[in-house]
């Protein structure tokens, strides 16, 4: 499946009562901003390479964690990170991210799955970490 092939899928379709609000984001690769209904405040960003379907959700920037907590926060999203499901927790440059990948070959409705988790576990992780934040 290509980017343009889900923004086709995703725009009429509904998966747990959900809807999809896509959006395409011009740049070197091509990625979907994806709004789930109901968690509005966490767009999923989704890449489709030749090996995976990557969907990834940022919870927040380096800079909004109290530094001396930082060790603490580090240790719980490992903990987290293994019981949660469909997801994985990690950082890319100063971002914390909640994400999970697919196979290519993955159908709509696996797709929908994982972006409506995915939205949803960003929304609970921003919760569980709020007291991390500065």
């Amino acid at each position: 499946m290509d980017t343009q092939s889900l923004t086709l899928a995703l725009g009429d379709a509904t998966h747990a009562g959900r809807t999809f609000d896509v959006m395409p984001i011009a740049g070197e690769e091509p990625v979907l901003q994806v709004i789930v209904s109901g968690a509005e405040e966490t767009p999923v960003y989704i890449t489709v390479t030749d090996t995976q379907i990557l969907c990834l959700a940022y919870l927040f920037d380096e800079q909004e964690l109290a530094p001396e907590r930082q060790n603490e926060l580090h240790e719980n999203m490992l903990r987290i990170s293994v019981p949660m499901p469909l997801s994985s927790l990690g950082k890319t440059g100063q971002h914390y991210v909640v994400y999970g990948a697919l196979s290519p070959a993955s159908g709509t409705s696996e797709i929908m799955q994982e972006l409506v988790t995915l939205a949803e576990n960003a929304i609970d992780l921003l919760q569980t970490f709020e007291d991390y934040l500065a």
